[in-house]
């Protein structure tokens, strides 16, 4: 092995001088290393010197040595070694010479296995476009008497889910099972998690399969539950949520203040307000001390109810068990006044949060924007875009302002439009159609507005 590497060495310096495609590059010296004492080359030699080739980018090199390994040798070759050299090809992106190589693999007296099959269905499974490819070497590999394996069936499932084809992994996964294999409850819940994930899967379906793992013998865990019944809150089945609650408490498993907490939210999504208490008062009895999550969703269902002093009351209560209200927190309470029109209670909430020091998000500014708007306070209103322009925040909902525009040029403040639009354009915001409309109406009526007043204004605007 010393002569070898003394050969690769030296092979490898002469090819970066000559860059002769013609020569067989260590092939040579291969033999003729070992030809001086009477042996031939061993299978680790050959290991060495595809290596060799990977590492000084010659693989053009190695169809020859494969050809040798291939005609001439006699023993049995390692499958380790053909497996690497298929990574190898595969990390070159070779992926035709390994599938090639893969092909070829008895005909180097070599029994194939599952270790060869997944070298290769490692790298094709992480492409979506080579996923194409899979069929013809799954054909292949039948053909070559290779017994697939569960971290075959693993691959697999794990590729197919990751493309959203998460029904043809549960193919798969029934192929798996008809084969012998164990179930793991890794893959269940992995299978499990991915079909909750879709939108095109109706309740029945993703609970009759939760169903049949249950009956392979799969015992699901917490967090399974939790995926469960997060698909079915999501999905507005919030009667079915509290059944997988019922369920995985019949189980023995507790569930904690996150299960709670969505079937919680299914239950006020569904306007089913008597469940909602019901399911607040059970989380209690069981020792949960509720979240910051727990309170907005029950503060959410109150507000539905029009009972905002309940709600203000909520906070106020939650404060005092050390849970300190968020901005979402806030954002329910306002929605609910805007809904009403409160303009007073906007304003003190807002005071509130202050005194909270919990800062407006966008949805802040967005209620108030409109409340105000709506209610004729549109100076009060341009005051909450300027500040909102000034923190730069993004999301920024331009037809609110542009409805603000509106109104401040059918209340005979244009000057104040264009002066708010200015400001918008420094910060890259346009306002819409709708805006640039009112206030050239608003200018045809005031011939004595200078033209150059207009010009001014569509320069400083970047209409991209």
């Amino acid at each position: 092995m010393k002569s070898l590497k003394e050969a690769a060495a030296g092979a490898t310096s002469q090819r970066r001088r000559e860059e002769d495609p013609s020569k067989t590059g260590l092939l040579s010296p291969l033999v003729n290393s070992f030809s001086i004492y009477n042996c031939h080359p061993t299978p680790q030699a050959y290991h060495f010197v595809f290596k060799t080739l990977s590492k000084t980018s010659q693989l053009h090199d190695i169809p020859p040595v494969l050809d040798h390994l291939e005609t001439v040798e006699q023993f049995e070759t390692p499958e380790f070694i053909l497996a690497d050299l298929i990574k190898i090809y595969c990390n070159a992106r070779e992926i035709e010479k390994a599938v090639d190589l893969f092909s070829r693999i008895p005909k180097f007296r070599c029994a194939p296995t599952a270790i060869s099959l997944n070298t290769l269905l490692s790298f094709v499974c992480r492409s979506n476009t080579r996923m194409k490819m899979v069929p013809e070497i799954l054909l292949k590999s039948q053909a070559m008497n290779i017994r697939m394996e569960e971290s075959s069936f693993r691959i697999l499932i794990s590729a197919l889910c990751r493309i959203k084809r998460v029904a043809h992994a549960i193919e798969v996964f029934h192929r798996m099972i008809a084969d012998g294999f164990i179930v793991e409850a890794e893959i269940c819940s992995f299978l499990l998690s991915s079909l909750c994930e879709q939108t095109d899967v109706s309740s029945a379906d993703v609970i009759g399969f939760f169903g049949e793992l249950r009956k392979l013998g799969f015992v699901p865990g917490l967090i399974d539950y939790a995926n469960l019944m997060r698909f079915l809150v999501k999905g507005g089945y919030s009667n079915d949520a509290v059944d997988v609650l019922d369920q995985m408490k019949s189980d023995g498993i507790k569930p904690d203040i996150v299960c709670y907490n969505l079937v919680l939210k299914g239950a006020v999504d569904s306007r089913d307000f008597a469940l909602a208490d019901k399911v607040f008062d059970e989380l209690l009895l069981y020792g949960l001390v509720p979240d910051i999550r727990t309170y907005n969703v029950y503060i959410d269902g109150l507000c539905k109810q029009g009972k905002m002093e309940a709600g203000s009351k909520m906070v106020a209560s939650m404060q005092e068990l050390g849970c300190k209200p968020d901005v979402a927190t806030f954002n329910t309470l306002l929605a609910a006044l805007s809904k009403t029109g409160n303009m007073e209670g906007a304003r003190e909430l807002t005071r509130e949060m202050g005194r909270n020091g919990i800062g407006k998000d966008m949805q802040t500014y967005e209620m108030l924007i409109k409340l105000f708007t709506s209610r004729g306070e549109v100076l009060e209103a341009c005051g909450l875009v300027e500040e909102l322009l000034h923190k730069r925040l993004d999301g920024f909902d331009v037809g609110v302002a542009g409805n603000l525009i509106c109104r401040l040029c059918r209340s005979g403040l244009t000057d104040k439009a264009v002066e708010l639009i200015v400001h918008m354009a420094e910060r890259n915001v346009c306002p819409g159609f709708g805006a640039w409309e009112a206030v050239l109406f608003s200018w045809g009526s005031r011939l004595e507005f200078p033209e150059t007043a207009f010009m001014g204004l569509v320069d400083s605007v970047q209409i991209e």
